[in-house]
């Protein structure tokens, strides 16, 4: 789950990490408000939205307008917060569909001596979180991983223990930190650990981490990310999740306990187990097919719930062909069978599909769907299934 910047700020400030002051607005009148009750000669308007390269990024129905942008009065802050709300903001995270902008944040300005990225994420190989730093802070540090990836530095740690005093001197010294910069480091890394590890996060970055001009660290920038699985755990934070920021789609599988992911082609999966929607995706592609979604009705979905599904799959415009691939080992063809009548009868099937089964009482799920008069394309193997899909896709 992902949260806005403004919200990883508050979170970041509440453990002890220093951010910039700043008024969240959801108007314009609310951001002049902000500029006036930061008291600063400058201040910064900035999109929020759940995607990174803002302030690069344009206002589709302004294209002059960025979607970050330097103000130095109320009264431009509140014209630049009327061209940017309830506008859509597009960047290289959004694809050309951009966001739509509902609040802006105002926030003061700073003196910028350097600018740095910090950032804390899991290392599945070494099963343990592990710090991310880099000297070359800033919107293109895609650009820097790939191009001098010895700028970037990396150094694992215990979520028990916390990142240790000797890692933060080890990171410091890298990052050239010397003097009060060097000593505002460890507070500032440590803090972010703790942050990382107790609230089950699977990002944490601040990017740029800024060093100002009397040599503090200050996290000009903010994303935090969490592990959905651990937000039982979490019900402060899972109030944090904005809906209108999510797919519709994703957000209504989430709601019924179904993995979905939209992608970019024309045919439905609705596959249980991810490796076997994977392996899906990649047979579908593999005989010139382009997946519409990645869908995993887990190992105990019941007939409500893959009904559900597939209400999901057919109002994706996009979808000529759905394709149902399962291995019955704790779900049951026959559930699988039962929820493709239902689905026939409550949803309607305006696009062929295909359906392999095997596994716990495959023959009878084969013979109620050979025997409900229905038209429904059998397949023999994972293969067969595949080459099926994308004929009757039109592939």
């Amino acid at each position: 789950m992902k949260i806005h910047e403004y919200q990883a700020k508050r979170i970041l400030h509440e453990s002890g990490v220093r951010v910039p002051r700043g008024v969240v607005a959801d108007s314009p009148q609310a951001a002049a408000g902000g500029f006036d009750e930061l008291g600063g000669p400058l201040a910064v308007v900035k999109a929020q939205i759940h995607a990174g390269g803002r302030g690069k990024g344009t206002i589709l129905e302004h294209p002059e307008q960025r979607g970050v942008q330097l103000v130095r009065s109320a009264g431009e802050a509140a014209e630049v917060a009327a061209r940017i709300l309830g506008q859509t903001l597009v960047t290289v995270q959004t694809g050309p569909a951009g966001r739509r902008v509902r609040h802006v944040l105002v926030e003061e300005g700073c003196q910028v001596a350097r600018e740095l990225y910090l950032a804390i994420a899991v290392d599945r190989a070494a099963a343990r979180p592990v710090v991310i730093a880099s000297s070359r802070g800033g919107m293109d540090i895609e650009k820097v991983a790939a191009e001098n990836p010895g700028l970037v530095f990396r150094e694992p740690f215990d979520p028990d223990a916390g990142l240790m005093p000797y890692q933060v001197r080890k990171l410091a010294q890298k990052l050239a930190l010397a003097g009060p910069a060097a000593r505002a480091a460890d507070g500032f890394m440590r803090a972010l650990g703790r942050v990382f590890a107790g609230n089950d996060c699977s990002l944490v970055e601040v990017n740029p981490l800024v060093v100002t001009a009397d040599g503090e660290l200050l996290a000009l920038d903010a994303k935090i990310s969490f592990d959905d699985n651990a937000l039982f755990r979490h019900p402060d934070l899972a109030a944090l999740r904005d809906l209108s920021e999510e797919d519709p789609a994703e957000a209504r599988a989430s709601e019924t306990g179904l993995s979905y992911v939209k992608l970019a082609g024309n045919i439905g999966c609705l596959v249980n187990g991810a490796g076997l929607a994977m392996s899906t995706m990649d047979l579908v592609k593999l005989h010139g097919g382009e997946p519409a979604n990645f869908l995993d009705v887990g190992g105990g979905a019941n007939v409500d719930q893959v009904t559900e599904a597939f209400r999901i799959l057919l109002e994706d415009g996009d979808v000529n062909a759905v394709l149902v691939n399962i291995f019955g080992g704790i779900m049951r063809c026959t559930t699988i069978a039962e929820a493709i009548l239902a689905a026939y009868r409550s949803v309607g099937f305006r696009a062929p599909l295909v359906v392999r089964l095997e596994g716990t009482e495959v023959d009878q799920g084969r013979r109620m769907l050979a025997e409900s008069g229905l038209d429904i394309i059998a397949a023999e193997g994972l293969t067969d299934a595949a080459v099926k899909v994308v004929a009757a896709a039109g592939g």
